[in-house]
């Protein structure tokens, strides 16, 4: 997890950016960049994609600045919007991916057929969760992969606590039935 700025000099940066300026929003997009483009890829499971929508996220926050509200997460306000811009990315393309482009590689002292193995086993991974409604993937995502709590997906998402608690149960099942399917 990326080290946060503390709270008085991310709510200095935000008023600055608020007022314009343009190197205190870029000290913020900096902050949030990766954690943004994280969560975009996991949506989408395409890199390309993942940074145009990240880009997309951060100039819409800029022009919607002024409706973020102080005392609440910067944070879960932007992965809000990065969920919204890769869902908008993805309704535009209308197409999965037929391979994903970076895989981690398993460590070469394990030799080409552990690293066939952790290949094949992360894009079963990645097909699952793609397989996923928009609406899981994103609670899916955001818990799994961010590591937020419950509460700060509801805020995320601006959805109740309790839906948040049911989808990721049901993305969760549905997760090991594919995966187990595709065994």
């Amino acid at each position: 997890m990326l080290a946060t700025l503390p709270e008085e000099i991310e709510a200095n940066l935000i008023e600055m950016s608020r007022q314009g300026d343009r190197s205190a929003f870029g000290q913020l997009v900096s902050q949030y960049q990766r954690g943004v483009v994280n969560v975009v890829y996991r949506m989408c499971s395409d890199v390309t994609l993942a940074e145009d929508a990240a880009q997309e996220a951060f100039l819409r926050a800029w022009m919607h600045l002024d409706s973020f509200r102080p005392g609440t997460s910067l944070r879960n306000w932007l992965y809000r919007i990065a969920v919204n811009a890769a869902l908008d990315h993805l309704r535009r393309e209308r197409e999965t991916p037929a391979d994903l482009e970076t895989v981690r590689v398993a460590d070469q002292a394990n030799g080409p057929e552990a690293e066939l193995l952790q290949r094949e086993r992360s894009a079963r991974v990645q097909r699952a969760i793609l397989s996923l409604s928009a609406p899981n993937r994103a609670v899916l995502v955001l818990r799994e992969y961010c590591q937020l709590s419950y509460q700060e997906i509801a805020a995320s998402l601006d959805i109740p606590i309790g839906t948040v608690m049911s989808r990721l149960n049901y993305a969760r099942k549905c997760l090991r039935t594919l995966l187990e399917n595709d065994l």
